[in-house]
C-alpha cells in the first residue's frame, strides 16, 4: 500500500504515480489538477484587488475564500481515492470458502465500490463549484492574468472529466442497478454543467486577451 501525504514534493508524487503501484493512480491524480486549477484561480484573484478594482471587491474575496474551501477538500478527495481503492483491494481478498463468507465479501464489495464512486463524484462537484466561482470574476480579474484564470478553468474541466472516468469504471462494478442509474444520472449531469462553465469562461476569457 502507498501513501501519499499533501505535503509530498510534486516530483515525489509523479515519482510515484509513475510507478508499478496502482496508487496514486488517476484519481488522486484527477484531485491534484482540481487543485492547481483552484491555485490558478486563486492567484488570479489576489492579483485583482486594489483601489483599481475595489468595485470587484465582494465577488473577488468571495471567490479567495471559495478556492481556499475548495482546495483543502481536493486535499481530501486526493487520500480518499486512495483509500477507496485500498479497500475495494482488502474486499476483493476476502475469503468466499462459503456461504457466509461469500455474503460478508459481496457486502464488502458493495461498500467499496460506492466509496470509489463517490470520492471522485465529490470531486466533480468540487470542480462545478470552482468553476462557479471562476466565471464569477472573469470579466473583473486583472487582464495580465486573465490567462492564467483560463487554465484555472481548463485545469478544472480536465479533473472533473479525469474523476468521470473513474466514476464509469467503477459503476461498471456496481451490481445495484437502481442505484447505478442515480449515478449515472448524476455524474452527467454534472459533467454537462461543468464544461458549460469552462466554455463561459474561456469565452470571457479570450475577449478579454
Amino acid at each position: 500500500m502507498t501513501t501519499v501525504s499533501w505535503d509530498d514534493s510534486i516530483r515525489r508524487f509523479l515519482e510515484k504515480a509513475a510507478s508499478a503501484d496502482p496508487t496514486p493512480g488517476g484519481g488522486s491524480a484527477a484531485a491534484l489538477a482540481a487543485a492547481l486549477g483552484t491555485a490558478m484561480t486563486a492567484m488570479a484573484a489576489h492579483l485583482s484587488q486594489g483601489e483599481k478594482y475595489a468595485d470587484a471587491r465582494l465577488q473577488v474575496n468571495a471567490a479567495l475564500n471559495e478556492m481556499q474551501r475548495l482546495s483543502a477538500s481536493c486535499e481530501s478527495l486526493l487520500a480518499e481515492d486512495i483509500s477507496a481503492f485500498d479497500g475495494y483491494m482488502h474486499a476483493l481478498k476476502l475469503p468466499k470458502q462459503n456461504e457466509s463468507e461469500k455474503a460478508v465479501r459481496q457486502e464488502a464489495l458493495h461498500n467499496a465500490t460506492i466509496a470509489a464512486i463517490e470520492a471522485p463524484l465529490r470531486l466533480m462537484e468540487v470542480c462545478r463549484a470552482a468553476l462557479l466561482s471562476t466565471l464569477s470574476i472573469a470579466s473583473c480579474t486583472n487582464a495580465h492574468v486573465i490567462s492564467d484564470l483560463g487554465i484555472g478553468a481548463l485545469l478544472l474541466e480536465a479533473a472533473a472529466q479525469s474523476a468521470l472516468l473513474t466514476v464509469e469504471i467503477n459503476l461498471a462494478a456496481l451490481k445495484d442497478e437502481g442505484m447505478k442509474a442515480l449515478y449515472a444520472a448524476k455524474r452527467a449531469a454534472l459533467i454537462a454543467e461543468i464544461e458549460q462553465l469552462k466554455n463561459r469562461t474561456l469565452a470571457v476569457v479570450r475577449d478579454r486577451i
